[in-house]
């Protein structure tokens, strides 16, 4: 699934998630969707000959409620067309960057070749300090970030405004890599355009002034200036054949000497370095960054398994059964509760789905009955508990790593509404909806009372 689709099929689960109360897309705005969008299908496959794929379902029936919504509520529409700002920035970065990098030799002294330029020094000792940084970075396994808090965009229903939130936060964590590429993309295109920028602007202004070469120093003397010279310019002077300098030719280019004759020969040796340290090096891994961001926005990861998905692969005929592994935690199923979960294995799964409830994990246990193979691996959670980091955080991460696809977490609200009522549920649920989002877990709300 590409970005586009991915982004349409995500923003409109995140709506139907969270108008339960149907007051943003009525049933009939949803089955006529679903019919159309499996007719939709099948007929673009028939042209393909090829079989009517969920990916294609889901993808014309998102587009169809996208379009409904837009027709409804103009702000909605707005948001639809609103761009990702790291677009212009793509393009923005590198040339600001160049234009910088034409205008540093305005800050040094224009009419002489330094030895020690601090500025060329600074360009190629940085991007080696990035090299090395990236490279560790390797080595560095990445965490997961608490939810970045966003804004919804302004004159939108509640429930709408709710639904663009949480589409917000999830799109940012999924599409998070894709992002990561297309920025480390434009960084690495602007370093390399710095520093083109700066050569440039070295070689333009010596075709209108005379170069003056030469090199000062509190603390160096020559031996140090020319061993230090000697590593700096080695690859180029090897790659390029360019003229190497003697120690004595070091000594005689200290100021206040003036050599006039020999700037070109050192602007050249600059210039074929950084071309070496800084240049390439970037548009290489500008490149690879490149590459690396195509394939990711044509192949986003959507986690197809989930109830919601499956419930519309049974809508449109494709849901092939299964069985829905349920791991009440510190929670007791009674026989009311175990017929309604049974009603949801069918609802997840369609007619043919199974249930198998395991024994309740003990509060501050790590879950053990994993065996036998399921479709969809659940926790079941009590609404009313309040989410704890060392317990249901822990138990969540573990169960995360045990079954890294199709598992999800369900939320009974029988309990939480017939002790609290429902004025503060849709707190609670946020509440408990946002903890699974940090543990990388998708939570869906259930009345195993009344699952229907």
């Amino acid at each position: 699934m590409n970005e586009n689709t991915a982004r349409d099929v995500v923003l409109v689960r995140a709506i139907e998630t969270a108008d339960q109360q149907k007051e943003m897309l009525s049933d009939d705005d949803r089955m006529y969707a679903s019919r159309s969008a499996r007719e939709l299908a099948q007929w673009r496959a028939a042209d393909r000959k090829t079989e009517a794929t969920g990916d294609d379902f889901l993808q014309q029936r998102a587009e169809q409620l996208l379009k409904r919504l837009a027709e409804r509520h103009s702000s909605f529409a707005s948001f639809l067309k609103q761009r990702s700002p790291l677009q212009p920035l793509a393009w923005a970065l590198p040339l600001i960057a160049l234009l910088l990098g034409a205008g540093l030799d305005r800050i040094t002294d224009p009419h002489r070749v330094d030895l020690l330029s601090a500025p060329l020094l600074l360009i190629i000792g940085w991007n080696l300090l990035v090299y090395l940084g990236l490279l560790v970075w390797l080595f560095i396994p990445s965490k997961p970030r608490l939810p970045r808090r966003w804004k919804a965009p302004r004159k939108l229903p509640s429930v709408l405004s709710a639904a663009v939130l949480n589409f917000l936060r999830e799109w940012s964590e999924l599409s998070a890599k894709l992002h990561a590429a297309r920025l480390g993309r434009a960084v690495h295109l602007s370093a390399a355009a710095f520093a083109v920028g700066a050569l440039a602007s070295l070689y333009a202004r010596g075709l209108l002034s005379q170069y003056a070469a030469g090199w000062e120093s509190t603390f160096l003397d020559a031996v140090q200036v020319h061993g230090l010279l000697s590593a700096l310019f080695a690859p180029a002077v090897a790659l390029f054949h360019l003229q190497g300098f003697t120690l004595a030719e070091i000594e005689a280019l200290r100021f206040p000497t003036i050599t006039p004759a020999a700037g070109a020969r050192w602007v050249h040796l600059y210039a074929a370095t950084i071309l070496l340290l800084v240049v390439a090096p970037r548009l290489l891994l500008a490149a690879f960054a490149h590459w690396r961001a195509v394939r990711l926005s044509r192949h986003v990861a959507l986690d197809l398994e989930q109830p919601y998905f499956r419930k519309l692969n049974d809508t449109m005929g494709m849901a092939k059964g299964g069985t829905l592994r349920v791991l009440p935690y510190s929670f007791t199923v009674d026989e009311r509760r175990h017929r309604g979960m049974e009603a949801v294995a069918v609802k997840l799964l369609g007619e043919q789905g199974r249930l198998m409830l395991r024994p309740s994990v003990a509060y501050g246990e790590a879950p053990q009955d994993l065996q036998g193979e399921a479709t969809i691996t659940a926790a079941l959670f009590n609404l009313t508990a309040t989410p704890e980091q060392e317990n249901h955080g822990a138990f969540l991460d573990q169960m995360v790593k045990a079954a890294p696809s199709g598992f999800t977490v369900l939320l009974d609200e029988s309990a939480y509404l017939e002790r609290m009522g429902a004025e503060r549920l849709a707190e609670r649920v946020a509440l408990w909806q946002e903890f699974c989002r940090f543990h990388q877990a998708t939570a869906s709300v259930v009345n195993l009372l009344e699952p229907q």
